[in-house]
């Protein structure tokens, strides 16, 4: 099936382990961002997935459509043009310290892509399914009415349209996201977030304190209900992390149809070998889950099973196989080594 997605994929530089920004002597280098990391999962799982945006011309604008193409993404609709891939690094935690990312994005040429950029009735053309994610609206107000324009189109065109919330505090205020992210609401059939996306960008409050450990999907049921109530979404998901360090975790979804709450089986990861790009997984794993089996169950615990294995990988992109997913959803833990 044809899946877009459209955001910005960035420049990542960290350093080796989990060694510390001010101490590394050098920085590996590798590429990712949400929609891109999205987009790279549904390859991988046998999709004709295409990912948008805009890059320079120059060397590294050429390494960054580079690393998309290896996994198999379709890169035709991404534009060329602008000054500057945005950059962001990575610093990863362990026990007890808690990883850090620091941005270098302002400016950058998806930042200030335009509507004029892309012709979204051809990109739309044949395909299934959009995705996107509240970071893009948040990178600047031409790039929020870029993500309104495809949203446009994709209506157009019959898509699905699904949205990770995404809220993040170094690109804009709460104030600003729900400004921006809830009129874009009423184009979006499928929503997935955490419990601080929720609050931040649409102003609803779960029960859940992940800084202690701990989340209460009972909490979110009545806020589930009343997203549906107000936007009508046809799904609705979350993951639900236990951070009871950086190098522990608990894993699990709940995801919510407008008739059922259902909650997937709870995995502990432990120890993480890079968390970053763990939610993107669970956004490629749901749509595929949700484009070809047969039940929403069975669509979330893949997701959750996909994601849960993307904290074993280092780098932004899942490479975890579609049978390794499902393996795991079927309950294989073991870890042996395949001969």
């Amino acid at each position: 099936m044809k899946i877009i997605t459209m955001g910005e994929v960035m420049l990542r530089l960290s350093p080796p382990g989990n060694s510390r920004l001010v101490q590394a002597p050098a920085l590996n280098v590798e590429f990712g961002g949400g929609e891109a990391n999205v987009a790279v999962s549904l390859a991988n799982f046998g999709h004709h997935a295409c990912f948008v945006t805009k890059l320079p011309a120059h060397e590294i604008g050429q390494a960054a459509v580079n690393s998309l193409r290896r996994y198999g993404v379709d890169t035709s609709f991404i534009v060329r043009g602008g000054d500057r891939v945005g950059i962001y690094f990575q610093e990863t935690g362990a026990s007890l310290r808690s990883g850090k990312v620091i941005y270098d994005r302002r400016g950058s040429a998806m930042a200030e892509a335009s509507p004029e950029d892309f012709d979204f009735d051809s990109i739309f053309e044949g395909a299934s399914w959009f995705h996107w994610t509240g970071i893009t609206p948040a990178l600047s107000d031409k790039a929020a009415k870029l993500v309104l324009c495809a949203c446009e189109a994709a209506k157009r065109g019959g898509l699905t349209v699904s949205c990770d919330l995404n809220f993040r505090a170094k690109l804009w205020t709460s104030e600003k996201a729900r400004e921006v992210m809830t009129p874009l609401m009423k184009y979006v059939d499928v929503c997935i977030g955490n419990e601080e996306d929720a609050r931040c960008c649409l102003g609803f409050e779960p029960r859940a304190d992940v800084k202690a450990g701990r989340t209460d999907a009972e909490g979110y049921k009545d806020i589930f209900l009343k997203m549906r109530e107000k936007f009508g979404f046809k799904y609705i998901a979350t993951t639900l992390r236990e951070s009871f360090s950086a190098s522990r975790n608990g894993w699990k979804a709940l995801i919510y149809d407008g008739k059922t709450f259902y909650e997937s089986k709870r995995y502990d990861i432990s120890p993480i070998v890079d968390r970053i790009g763990g939610g993107d997984a669970f956004s490629g794993g749901l749509i595929h889950g949700l484009l070809t089996m047969p039940t929403m169950e069975d669509a979330v615990e893949f997701a959750v099973a996909a994601s849960a294995l993307k904290h074993t990988v280092p780098g932004d992109v899942n490479l975890i196989s579609e049978a390794e997913a499902a393996a795991l959803a079927a309950g294989d833990t073991s870890g042996r080594i395949q001969r």
